[in-house]
Order: structure tokens, then sequence, then C-alpha cells
């Protein structure tokens, strides 16, 4: 073992020592999931008024929906009671602001070696692919007619959300 990690390790003692969160049964108690990005800078419960317990989170570089969203979507609203869907993307994503030969070109440099054969999910139309990410889950059979879809952009210059679909 390293230590590499010993900071990280000597956190998670701390938040350890008070641990509040024991005995949650795992259900999105506010009936709320998230799929956003992965950005640092996207505090997805915060965002909302929620807190631990409250929302399932599925985080993606650019907040898509892809093949692993849709399953913890569907798991979520079959198994987790889940019955509202945010997926938010953000304003000043490298992912929507970024073509696919610049994504390869800062890897390629960063990694030492060609990243060109690896394909990066960039956003061409950061709205457009937003509308057509909550088609894909208003038309997922498994997902119900019931279960309220909302396709946001989060600004994170002012932590505003804004309704597109």
């Amino acid at each position: 073992m390293t230590d590499n990690f010993k900071d990280l390790i000597e956190a998670n003692k701390q938040f350890a020592s008070d641990f509040k969160l024991s005995g949650f049964d795992g259900v999105a108690h506010a009936g709320v999931a998230v799929v956003t990005c992965m950005d640092s800078r996207l505090d997805p419960l915060g965002m909302i008024g929620l807190s631990p317990g409250d929302a399932k989170i599925f985080r993606n570089p650019g907040g898509r929906i892809t093949p692993q969203a849709l399953e913890a979507l569907v798991l979520g609203v079959h198994l987790l009671k889940v019955n509202r869907i945010l997926i938010v993307p953000h304003t000043k994503c490298a992912m929507a602001s970024s073509t696919e030969a610049q994504i390869h070109e800062k890897v390629s440099a960063s990694a030492g070696q060609d990243a060109t054969w690896h394909r990066f999910s960039v956003i061409d139309d950061q709205r457009a692919a937003l509308v057509n990410d909550v088609r894909i889950v208003t038309s997922h059979p498994l997902i119900p007619d019931s279960t309220v879809v909302g396709g946001f952009i989060y600004d994170v210059d002012t932590g505003l959300l804004e309704q597109i679909a």
C-alpha cells in the first residue's frame, strides 16, 4: 500500500467519525434522479436543495443519456422510487466547447501517445442534444409515462438552472 491516498483516507476517517448516513435504504426519498456531468463545479444535490438519500445521481462527461445512464434510470424508476428525472449538462463544458480533434490533441499530448483511436462524445449543439436526450428517456419503453423528465442547463457562473426541455 502506498501513501498516495493518505490525505483522502485521513479525511475519510474524519468524515466517518460523526457519520450520520447509516441506515439509509437506498431508495430516492425525494423521488428524483439526476443525470449530470462529472465536472467538479457541479453539486447535484445542493443545486436542487436535496440531501444524501433524496436522489439517485448518475454522472458522465457532458451529462449525456448513454446506455449506462438509461440503465440507471430504468433501475431507479422501477426499484428505487424515482418518479422525476432531471438531465443537467452545464455551461462551459469541455465536451460542448471542444471538437473531437481538440480533445484528441489534448489527450494525446497529456498521454504521450496517439489517442485518436479513442472516441470522445463531444457535443456539437448542447441544447439540441439535451432535447434529444429528454426524448430518448421519455420514449424508452421501460420508463413509464408517469415519470416526469426535464432537461436543464446549469450555469457554472450563477448556479442557476435553465429549463430547456
